[in-house]
């Protein structure tokens, strides 16, 4: 039987290059670009486009999960039953489809959007031994953003970020556990419920064959949600090193640091006592990733294909801490198709 959910993003993908090559084919193109003009594709928001130029994109991001951890200790499932727990997540996984959409109105300025399309499963064991597995899966929460060009010479760049989050994501997602039909726990809900202030700042330099960057940005989130609670700010570091080995093709190397907080409040369906994911007094942590890449331009001077860019990142945990016991990440990989053309 056919996957929907990979169903429906194959039709999206089809349906958003159909799309770029009809306005390719009556406004033009622009110039030909290279590989290292874009940074890896885990970094979004870090370029902006030339008047009347648009960018569609899709990022396909897996992320997995497997353990738990309490601060730099990881935990097995029966360690975390002791401390008193009915039940102990063991796994996790999430699907993320993200689709995107960049405009440019002037030089200085790009307008963005960015809808996600998420699906997570996680695995449980109780004190009984029994073991079972809930599922979560819809929209996330929809980002618009705009991009301004606060500084540029020949070599070097500054963009200043600022958007908004919209509560487009699930908070109530529901499924079967030993306990009944039940509202899952926060790591399986799919949005914030609340309106996110986005904010951050980007440099770009490069010479030659070398690009290079950093980025700074975060999540702060003002009020509470439907739910009762807040979902913890979120703050991510990121830099990396690019090197184009051909015009078409670059490897980069980066570093990515994040930090998130616990939640004000707490959603009165869960009872933190049952099991860890329920708690949102252990929602907190930090990460530092390492991550390798590569970016390829299709060398062709076609319309259809032309300035088109795909591109591979993946990258495991350098240090974790976390407040737990808490499932720890244990590795990503982002796949990622771009297409910038003229519109208008």
């Amino acid at each position: 039987m056919p996957n929907p959910i990979r169903s429906a993003s194959a039709l999206a993908f089809a349906s958003l290059l159909s799309i770029a090559s009809s306005a390719a084919g009556a406004e033009g193109l622009p110039p030909v670009s290279r590989a290292g003009d874009h940074a890896p594709i885990g970094v979004m928001g870090e370029h902006l486009h030339h008047k009347g130029e648009v960018m569609l994109s899709y990022r396909y991001a897996r992320m997995r999960m497997d353990g738990n951890r309490e601060g730099t200790r990881s935990l097995s499932p029966a360690q975390v039953l002791g401390m008193g727990y009915a039940v102990s997540p063991t796994d996790m996984d999430t699907d993320m489809h993200m689709f995107g959409l960049m405009a440019a109105p002037t030089d200085r300025m790009t307008l963005t959007a960015m809808v996600p399309y998420i699906s997570k499963e996680m695995d449980h064991v109780t004190g009984m031994a029994t073991r079972f597995e809930t599922r979560s899966s819809g929209v996330g929460d929809l980002k618009l953003g705009s991009l301004w060009r606060l500084l540029e010479n020949e070599n070097h760049q500054l963009i200043f970020n600022a958007g908004l989050s919209f509560p487009t994501g699930s908070i109530q997602k529901k499924d079967q556990t030993p306990m009944g039909f039940q509202v899952l726990p926060y790591p399986m809900q799919l949005g914030t419920g609340t309106y996110d202030v986005l904010l951050g700042a980007t440099y770009n330099g490069h010479t030659g064959a070398a690009t290079w960057g950093s980025q700074i940005a975060g999540e702060v989130r003002p009020g509470s949600n439907d739910r009762g609670y807040t979902v913890g700010d979120r703050y991510h570091i990121t830099g990396w090193f690019m090197w184009d080995w051909t015009r078409w093709m670059g490897t980069s190397l980066r570093l990515d640091w994040q930090q998130w907080f616990n939640y004000d409040g707490a959603d009165p369906a869960l009872n933190p006592a049952v099991v860890p994911t329920a708690d949102p007094q252990l929602r907190a942590g930090r990460q530092l990733d390492i991550l390798v890449g590569a970016n390829f331009v299709l060398p062709f001077a076609q319309k259809l294909l032309r300035n088109q860019r795909l591109a591979i990142e993946a990258g495991f945990p350098l240090y974790r801490h976390l407040d737990g016991p808490q499932l720890e990440r244990d590795w990503r990989v982002i796949v990622g198709w771009q297409y910038a053309f003229h519109l208008f």
